[in-house]
C-alpha cells in the first residue's frame, strides 16, 4: 500500500477515461485506474473532469479595477472606427498613472490574485506599466503579491513599457530597473513607436534586456486596425537573429485580422521558424488574430484575460474558462473538437506559450490541478463555474479565504 498525501479518486480525464490520482509532496506521483493508497487527504471526483490548472499569459495586473479611476474615453477609442485610433486610447488611458502607487495597486492585484486562485487560475503573466508617468509603482505591488501568493498562484512579471522606449525618454533604464529589481519578463509595445526606425529600436532595445538578464520577452503587437503594421513580423525575425526562438511570445496582433493571405502565407512559416506562440483576447477588442490560420500551420495560440475592469474592459473575473467561452462565440469554435482545442488554449497550449516548466497532469509533474464541476469540456465550458477544487503544488487552495482576499 502506497502513502499519498492526496488521493483523487474517480477522476474523469479528458480522454473519458477514469483514474485515481495520488500526489505526493508538491507532485503527481501516481494515475491508474485504482490506487490502493493510505493516508492523506482523499477527495472523490465522482466521475467529474480533472485537468491541470489553467494558465493566464496575458493579464495587466497593475490596472485591475481601475475602470472606476477614470473615464470611458480609452474604452470608445479602442473599439471605435475599426480600431483606428487604438494608439490614442493608449494615451486616454495613461492618465490613470497620474495617480498610480504601490500602495493601492497591491490591494488591487491581490484581489484579482485571489480570484484567479479561486477560478483555478494558478499560473499568470502579469504586465506592469513601466514609464515615466507608472514609474515601477506597478511592478513594486506585483513583486509584494508575487511573493503573498506564492505556492499558489504564480505570477511571471512583465516589466512592460506600455507607453512606448523611444517615445519615452527614461522608460529604457526604467525598464532595467524594474528587471534588476526582479521582474521576470521584458515587455514591449514596438507598434506604438512613430515610423518604423523607431519601432526596430523599441525592438532592439528589449531583445537587449533580455539577454542582459537571461529573460523571455513578451511584447503586444499590431494592435490597431492598420493592415500595415509589421511588428509581429519584427519581433519573429530579431528572436531568430538573436537566437531567442522560443522565448518570445506575441500578444493581440490585432492588425492580422487586416492582412491579405499572400503576406499571411509568408508571416505563418517565419513564426513557425522563429517558435513564437501567439496570445489572442478576442473579447477585448473587435479585431483579433487569425486563430483558425495560425493553428492550421501548427502554432501555438492560447487564449488571455488581458484585463479586468479597467479602462480597455468593463468585466473579467480571472475565469479562464469564462474566456474561453466567450472564445468559442467570437471565433465560431463550438464544434466538440474545436472546444477541445479551446481548453488546450487555456491550459497546455498557454503553459508552452509562457515556457512553463513542470506542468501537466502526469506522473513528475508539479500538482496544479482543478477538479471541475462538470463532467466533460462541453458542460465546463458551457456554465464555466468555479472549480469543486483547485490543488496548487499538492496542496488544496482554501475557497473561503480566497473569497475573503477577492472581497477585501
Amino acid at each position: 500500500m502506497e502513502r499519498y498525501d492526496l488521493v483523487i479518486r474517480r477522476a474523469r480525464l479528458r480522454s473519458g477515461a477514469t483514474r485515481d490520482i495520488g500526489v505526493a509532496g508538491d507532485r503527481i506521483a501516481a494515475i491508474a485506474e485504482r490506487l490502493d493508497a493510505a493516508g492523506g487527504m482523499t477527495i472523490d471526483a465522482g466521475g467529474r473532469l480533472v485537468t491541470e490548472s489553467f494558465v493566464n499569459p496575458h493579464l495587466h495586473l497593475c490596472k485591475v479595477y481601475t475602470a472606476a479611476m477614470i473615464d470611458e474615453a480609452a474604452i470608445h477609442a479602442y473599439h471605435g472606427a475599426g480600431m483606428a485610433n487604438a494608439a490614442s486610447a493608449i494615451d486616454l488611458a495613461a492618465r490613470v498613472k497620474a495617480k498610480y502607487d504601490e500602495s493601492w495597486i497591491a490591494p488591487n492585484a491581490r484581489r484579482a490574485a485571489a480570484l484567479a486562485a479561486l477560478h483555478g487560475n494558478l499560473h499568470i503573466r502579469a504586465f506592469a506599466d513601466v514609464d515615466t508617468k507608472a514609474r515601477l509603482e506597478g511592478v513594486k505591488a506585483l513583486l509584494r503579491v508575487r511573493e503573498e501568493f506564492r505556492g499558489i498562484v504564480d505570477l511571471q512579471i512583465v516589466a512592460f513599457a506600455q507607453d512606448g522606449i523611444v517615445r519615452e525618454p527614461g522608460a529604457a533604464e526604467l525598464l532595467r530597473e524594474a528587471m534588476a529589481l526582479g521582474a521576470d519578463v521584458v515587455g514591449g509595445i514596438p507598434w506604438i513607436e512613430v515610423g518604423d526606425a523607431d519601432r526596430a529600436a523599441h525592438v532592439r532595445e528589449c531583445f537587449d534586456l533580455a539577454r542582459e538578464f537571461d529573460a523571455d520577452v513578451s511584447m503586444l503587437l499590431d494592435d490597431a486596425g492598420d493592415a500595415r503594421l509589421r511588428t509581429l513580423e519584427l519581433m519573429a525575425r530579431t528572436a531568430i537573429d538573436r537566437g531567442w526562438e522560443g522565448r518570445a511570445l506575441a500578444h493581440h496582433a490585432r492588425a492580422m485580422a487586416l492582412y491579405d493571405d499572400a503576406y499571411l502565407g509568408e508571416l505563418l512559416p517565419l513564426l513557425r521558424r522563429a517558435r513564437v506562440p501567439v496570445v489572442t483576447d478576442p473579447h477585448t477588442g473587435p479585431l483579433h488574430a487569425r486563430v483558425r490560420e495560425l493553428l492550421g500551420a501548427g502554432l501555438t495560440v492560447c487564449l488571455g484575460q488581458d484585463d479586468v475592469a479597467d479602462a480597455y474592459y468593463p468585466f473579467g473575473r480571472n475565469n479562464l474558462l469564462e474566456v474561453a467561452f466567450l472564445a468559442a462565440h467570437l471565433l465560431w469554435m463550438t464544434t466538440r473538437a474545436e472546444m477541445e482545442t479551446l481548453y488546450d488554449m487555456v491550459t497546455v497550449a498557454a503553459a508552452r506559450a509562457i515556457n512553463l516548466d513542470d506542468y501537466g497532469l502526469a506522473v513528475g509533474k508539479r500538482a496544479d490541478l482543478v477538479v471541475l464541476d462538470a463532467p466533460d469540456v462541453l458542460e465546463a465550458l458551457r456554465d464555466h463555474a468555479p472549480p469543486a477544487h483547485v490543488i496548487a503544488r499538492g496542496k488544496l487552495v482554501d475557497p473561503a479565504a480566497m473569497r475573503r482576499l477577492a472581497a477585501a
